[in-house]
Formats: C-alpha cells, sequence, structure tokens
C-alpha cells in the first residue's frame, strides 16, 4: 500500500510537471525559442511516458491507480503556473527546480522498494531517476550565464 501511494504521487507530480512543461513549451520566447521550445517538446514526451508504465507497475503490485484530474490535483506536490507570462528563464529554473523535486520524490519511492524487496520497481525507478536528472541537468546548462 505504502509504494502504490508513493508511486501515485510520483504520478501525479509527473503530470503536473507534463502539463507545466507542455504549456511553458506552448509559451516560450524570445531569441532562443526554437531551442527551448524543442527542448521542452521532448522533455514533454519524456515525462509523459513515464506515467503509463507508473500505472501499470502499481496495477502489478495489487495496488489502484490514479482515476481522474481531481485525483491528481489532490496529490500532486509539484505547483502549477498559471501566469500570463513567464521570463524564458524563469520557466527553464522553474522546470529545473520541479525535476529535482520529482527525482528526490522518485528516490524516496525507491526506498520503500528497498524495504519491501521490489525489484522491479526500484529497477525501474532507477531509470526514471536518471531521466529526470539529465533533464535537470539540461535545464540548469540552458540557464547558465
Amino acid at each position: 500500500k505504502d509504494l502504490s501511494a508513493a508511486l501515485n504521487a510520483v504520478r501525479a507530480d509527473a503530470f503536473a510537471l507534463y502539463m507545466k512543461t507542455k504549456n511553458f513549451h506552448w509559451h516560450m520566447s524570445g531569441p532562443h525559442f526554437r531551442d527551448y521550445h524543442l527542448l521542452l517538446d521532448a522533455h514533454g514526451d519524456q515525462i509523459f511516458a513515464i506515467t503509463d508504465d507508473i500505472a501499470e507497475r502499481v496495477r502489478k503490485i495489487g495496488g489502484i491507480t490514479i482515476h481522474s484530474i481531481g485525483q491528481i490535483a489532490k496529490l500532486q506536490r509539484i505547483a502549477d503556473n498559471d501566469a500570463d507570462y513567464v521570463t524564458p528563464e524563469d520557466m527553464l529554473a522553474e522546470l529545473h527546480e520541479d525535476e529535482l523535486a520529482l527525482t528526490l520524490r522518485m528516490k524516496a519511492a525507491h526506498t520503500l522498494c528497498d524495504d519491501a524487496g521490489d525489484v522491479a520497481t526500484a529497477s525501474l525507478l532507477e531509470n526514471w531517476i536518471d531521466e529526470s536528472q539529465r533533464r535537470a541537468w539540461f535545464l540548469f546548462e540552458a540557464t547558465r550565464k
């Protein structure tokens, strides 16, 4: 139950981060528009791809997964950004912080896997952690002066 709950929370955060990433992708502007637009599109695709894998893993270990947008809103810990305008630099910096937070939450779920002896879920989380860290690295480097 604890692992299913942790994975559902990670999944809710992944959906929230996916939506924020796509929002920033759609509203990107400025001299680096094309590069940032493409970067965020690729990041969004990666983030969305894990949502199905997480849900299937929750079901495989006997849990019930998220049913609705409302449930995502209750479980998500990554804040939405509904601002009409965000500078490109602030977009990338905010996504960088969100990726770091997602990584920490996946690491916490990984600890539960270790406690439960669930090597299959731990293995998936290790790959997702690596992908999140890579996205965070790209976002950090894109904002360096």
